[in-house]
């Protein structure tokens, strides 16, 4: 079990420690896991870390040999888990409700949007059928269900999915957009059009920000997440590697700005 703290937020006792447990790298078992779920969650608690309601740490686990403190005490529960005051939150829905509850400041990150909502739900599943199918109709279905996302984008002019500041929607989205960047490049050479320029204003200002550049599992992490699922051997030496991270944007970044 390896600790990893988000240096925002102090633990000087004036606000709770809170502490997410998540899967490690499928790769080296130390660097953060291509989960999306621990990375949605990472980003919550981050901003929060931010904002100074909460001291964050966070702490991965290789569940391909977990520890035995965390057999104990966990059995065979998968993280994401949140630790709050020594109350373990195991489930997701769960996890998603005590922050928005019971972890301070977190209701300011879950905004009611039923658009928004709506229109991000079934996106990774569409991923998911990219992978498996390998056809064009599929791929083209994604393509669509992002031209949406982008015509939302464009139509709202804001910097985020519902406003000018980062709520639970964009911690959802943002790790799922780059599952499809990485995974979808890699396996079907699906790459997001560069005509959705909303969409890449988007995801140029979330490559900026700390929330989603510290939970960002490396490219090589989320390759071998799906790697994994379809049962696909790992490259020699492939732990050996440095890790990389896509964070281009292929796109003019002045025009971006210039449009804003």
């Amino acid at each position: 079990m390896s600790d990893e703290i988000a240096e925002n937020g102090t633990a000087n006792g004036d606000v709770p420690e809170i502490e997410l447990i998540i899967k490690a790298s499928t790769i080296d078992g130390r660097r953060k896991g291509a989960c999306l779920f621990c990375q949605e969650y990472f980003m919550d608690l981050y901003l929060l870390a931010e904002l100074k309601t909460i001291s964050l740490k966070v702490t991965t686990v290789d569940m391909q040999k977990p520890p035995p403190d965390f057999r104990t005490n966990f059995e065979a529960t998968h993280p994401p888990i949140l630790i709050d005051n020594g109350l373990a939150i195991l489930e997701n829905e769960k996890i998603e409700r005590h922050i928005m509850k019971s972890v301070p400041g977190g209701h300011n990150l879950f905004v009611q949007d039923k658009e928004v909502a709506s229109l991000i739900e079934n996106l990774y599943s569409k991923l998911k059928l990219v992978l498996v199918r390998k056809d064009e109709q599929k791929s083209a279905a994604l393509r669509a269900h992002l031209a949406r996302i982008d015509g939302l984008l464009e139509r709202r002019g804001t910097r985020f999915l519902t406003g000018d500041t980062m709520c639970c929607f964009d911690c959802e989205l943002m790790p799922r957009l780059q599952h499809i960047r990485v995974a979808g490049k890699y396996f079907v050479d699906f790459e997001i059009p560069t005509s959705f320029r909303a969409l890449w204003r988007y995801m140029y200002h979330m490559y900026q920000l700390d929330a989603f550049t510290q939970s960002c599992p490396a490219d090589q992490d989320i390759i071998n997440h799906y790697k994994l699922q379809q049962a696909l051997k790992m490259k020699k030496h492939e732990e050996l590697e440095t890790p990389t991270f896509t964070t281009s944007i292929p796109i003019d970044v002045n025009e971006l700005s210039n449009a804003e």
